[in-house]
């Protein structure tokens, strides 16, 4: 009896399997070659061939999920022969970009352009509009000179185009070249970016577009009333990526050091070698520290022959008056509380005659606790004031 339950099992999971045979096509009738056929839920599946066929099994009941670049993703069920027809992604195609002479749509669009939506701008918590360029686009590179709050990237598209001249990319906002700081504009009152990349992009521009063009469009207002949008982060800023392993402790130091002059004369035997190590570790004139901020209690020795810190010295030394301890200065450069707040606020309007929209925005963001650096406050205000030309009689 066990065997025949086991038989019927048997029976009955090869039956639930489906040979499923089909065929993608785009809406012209053309064969769609490396389309991605998957089973729903799963890793199984194929891509199609030269002839947009493909073949694989999967169970009865379930869902096939078809795809391809540029394609709509579409859903079918399992079954013995499948035809597929995948549409064109629209939104993709109908997507408008910025240009010099106006607005086109993607589809419509010859040259090389990227288009970056304010959506996703102010997803990236950054202080200024360059950094959050970088990596959003093929082409387009960000170069930092240093991590001081608040400075942004030097852009450059295509790489460097010159060794003498600028290769700064030409701004425009609104329609008018931009030749101040950039990183004033506030990543909250982007509407849109379109960036330029080829001569035929940049053509109207002239010389002035030879390393490139980001056109910046802000936000306006949209509704005749009045709506007030207060937006408040509040954050934490710390280290992305994990610290390399280096020096933790004066300690360390001093027994690294001490192994290093040893190591210069071993060549002499050991107990001269540990010897030489002991007598020119605080002596800068042959090659030692020339420091001490350890206090050893006498005749005795800083490093033991183990190359370990002596357990009976105490950091911190004492002149009589005042007791010395040595900073660490990875703690005071990147503490754990750099806190970072931002506040915007927009007031936008419209009506048949004028659109404008004011905003504000204060941001601060602390980074050093002790050094010459210690914040970061931006205090902007943007007014967009657009009228257009009606007949009012």
């Amino acid at each position: 009896m066990m065997f025949l339950a086991l038989f019927m099992l048997g029976i009955g999971w090869v039956s639930a399997q489906v040979r499923v045979q089909g065929t993608v096509f785009d809406e012209a009738g053309e064969p769609i070659i490396g389309a991605t056929v998957l089973v729903k839920g799963t890793n199984q599946g194929t891509v199609t061939d030269v002839d947009g066929s493909f073949t694989l099994t999967a169970p009865a009941g379930e869902t096939l999920v078809i795809s391809y670049v540029g394609y709509a993703t579409k859903e079918v069920p399992v079954s013995p022969n499948v035809r597929v027809v995948l549409s064109e992604e629209t939104s993709v195609l109908e997507e408008v970009i910025v240009t010099a002479f106006g607005t086109t749509t993607k589809k419509s669009f010859t040259g090389s352009a990227a288009v970056i939506k304010g959506d996703e701008i102010i997803k990236r918590q950054t202080s200024n509009i360059t950094n959050a360029l970088v990596g959003q686009v093929a082409g387009v590179q960000g170069l930092s000179s240093n991590g001081q709050p608040g400075t942004g990237s030097s852009i450059r598209i295509r790489g460097i185009g010159s060794l003498n001249a600028s290769n700064t990319p030409l701004y425009i906002v609104d329609g008018i070249p931009y030749d101040t700081d950039i990183s004033a504009i506030n990543n909250a009152d982007i509407e849109s970016i379109t960036i330029l990349k080829d001569a035929a992009s940049n053509a109207l521009y002239g010389a002035r577009g030879a390393n490139g063009v980001v056109i910046i469009t802000t936000k306006r207002g949209k509704t005749k009333d009045i709506l007030v949008t207060l937006d408040t982060k509040w954050g934490n800023n710390s280290r992305a990526v994990p610290s390399y392993k280096v020096m933790e402790d004066p300690g360390m130091y001093y027994e690294t050091f001490y192994r290093a002059l040893y190591n210069s004369k071993i060549s002499a035997g050991v107990t001269a070698a540990h010897e030489y190590a002991n007598k020119n570790l605080l002596d800068a004139s042959q090659g030692g520290l020339g420091y001490l901020v350890y206090t050893v209690p006498q005749n005795e020795r800083l490093i033991g022959t183990n190359f370990k810190l002596n357990p009976n010295a105490t950091l911190g030394y004492s002149d009589g008056r005042f007791t010395y301890l040595p900073d660490n200065w990875y703690d005071e450069l990147f503490k754990t509380n750099n806190f970072r707040q931002e506040y915007n606020i927009r007031v936008p309007s419209d009506n048949p005659i004028f659109q404008k929209c004011k905003k504000l925005r204060y941001f601060r963001r602390e980074l050093f606790k002790k050094l010459f650096i210690r914040e970061f406050t931006l205090f902007s205000k943007h007014i967009h004031f657009l009228m257009e030309k009606q007949r009012l009689f």
